[in-house]
């Protein structure tokens, strides 16, 4: 008996590819989050940092301090006014000890609690919850939203969107108003709008700042916080086992399932976790805190407040979803334990870390010199001989008040005997710079002996009070180092 050759059927590559072949999209479509309205004991405290931040905000443009705005960035004149407080652009180490306290504190309320700032008091938590108040009161709550989005652009649907997008504008406008009002003198912003006079830079400022609002505020809400805010990817780095963060008791809540009021749980081997998702519904993230911490999470804890809301109506205890430990939780701890734990090294090395930078910035700002001098020696003429032979030496000096009233200041030299000081009474107004000419004299007999030598001089400015001549403040005088030529 033959063996039947066996044969390969050759197929086209192509031909294969086509029937088995399908379109994979790498790019999936961010789908649209409507969150729930949850009332509750942490929505409440939301709402007061949403107030308290916007009070602030709005209405500190509007304060009037000593006849002027209270908290005014004049960058014109290079001028900075908060409250009692002149700064000029030579300050701005003040701007950047306040930007390292910040991250100090961002560091210790992160140990001890999370993503706190998040949740309560960042500006797109803050705007993004005002603009989904006003969502609610012109479209409803979620399912109405669901179901608007769903049909056709008839009239009901056209008003709706328009109305909600009008006011969506409109605060987003008043908030870029009021930005500019920080750098511009408000009440001038305000005539100048009203008069349709409005200047290129200031109108463009307003629409910009306005238009960051409409669009992080209105539309990529969550996807800052997901994908755009730096804070989210290294927070894992400052949270530790011993921080307090948003948590399910899995041992409590598992296994999950559905069941009426009066349903005995044990019975039927469930845990205390009714799978109803209002913890998904509720997050402005979208995620469900059911699976652990995750990035997303801004710590607004309003999953805690609508299970909370729920075990009450199950009759059930609180805390299923509940600010806790990640130890805490393994262990069953008790609050007082974890507020224990909470008091570790790291904790306490970050508070006495902020501690002391804070003391150190307050004092620094509250010694702060109210006024500042240069030195300039005359280039022109290095040295020249006057009457009897006296050698003298000629210096601009610039000072910079930094009040907001006339200051009269006295100069005085130092450095070689027989110096003589010859300037009368320098003044500078208010938050003026001042430029006066000075001359120190040394006498013959004294410079015959220093000819040839360039001597260090200290210059010694004090503010002086003009009626009676006296030290207005004996702590306010600065030194300033220059050089005394004596020629052979």
């Amino acid at each position: 008996m033959s063996k039947l050759a066996k044969v390969i059927p050759i197929v086209s590559a192509s031909a294969e590819l086509e029937d088995s072949a399908q379109f994979v999209s790498m790019y999936q479509k961010q789908p649209t989050i409507y969150p729930r309205a949850v009332k509750g004991w942490f929505a409440s405290w939301r709402w007061v940092f949403v107030w308290l931040t916007q009070l602030l905000f709005y209405g500190l443009p509007w304060l009037q301090w000593s006849g002027r705005q209270a908290v005014l960035f004049d960058l014109d004149a290079q001028r900075f006014y908060i409250f009692g407080l002149l700064l000029y652009p030579q300050d701005l180490i003040f701007l950047a000890a306040l930007l390292v306290l910040s991250a100090l504190a961002l560091f210790f309320f992160t140990a001890v609690a999370g993503r706190l700032w998040c949740g309560y008091t960042c500006p797109q938590t803050v705007y993004t919850e005002i603009f989904m108040w006003a969502e609610r009161k012109i479209e409803g709550d979620r399912v109405a939203r669901m179901r608007l989005d769903q049909q056709p652009w008839r009239w009901r649907k056209i008003w709706r969107k328009g109305a909600k997008h009008s006011a969506w504008l409109s605060i987003a406008l008043f908030t870029g108003f009021s930005f500019v009002g920080y750098f511009t003198p408000i009440r001038e912003l305000a005539t100048d709008l009203a008069s349709w006079n409005l200047s290129g830079w200031n109108a463009f400022w307003v629409l910009f700042y306005g238009a960051a609002t409409y669009g992080n505020a209105g539309f990529l809400r969550e996807q800052m916080c997901k994908y755009m805010c730096p804070y989210a990817r290294f927070q894992s780095a400052l949270i530790d086992k011993d921080s307090l963060i948003i948590t399910y008791d899995a041992k409590r809540g598992d296994p999950r399932g559905s069941r009426s009021r009066k349903a005995d749980s044990a019975a039927h081997g469930l845990g205390d976790c009714i799978d109803c998702t209002l913890c998904v519904q509720v997050c402005p993230t979208g995620i469900d805190i059911r699976n652990g911490l995750q990035n997303e999470c801004i710590g607004c804890a309003a999953c805690i407040d609508v299970c909370n809301d729920v075990m009450d109506k199950m009759g059930y205890a609180k805390g299923l979803i509940r600010y806790s430990t990640e130890n805490g939780v393994v262990n069953g701890w008790t609050r007082l334990q974890m507020f224990k734990r909470a008091l570790r090294p790291r904790v306490l090395i970050y508070g006495a870390v902020l501690s002391a930078a804070s003391v150190t910035f307050a004092a620094s700002v509250a010694m702060r010199s109210p006024f500042k001098f240069d030195v300039v020696k005359d280039r022109g003429a290095l040295a020249r001989v006057v009457e009897e032979g006296a050698v003298e030496n000629v210096y601009r000096i610039q000072i910079m008040n930094r009040t907001e009233a006339p200051q009269t200041y006295r100069v005085a030299a130092s450095g070689i005997d027989g110096l003589e000081v010859v300037a009368m009474p320098a003044s500078a107004g208010p938050a003026a710079v001042t430029s006066t000419s000075v001359s120190l004299r040394l006498p013959f007999v004294v410079a015959q002996g220093l000819a040839g030598r360039s001597v260090p001089v200290m210059f010694a400015v004090t503010g002086v009070e003009p009626t009676s001549g006296t030290s207005a403040d004996r702590s306010a005088i600065q030194f300033e180092k220059s050089t005394f030529f004596i020629p052979r």
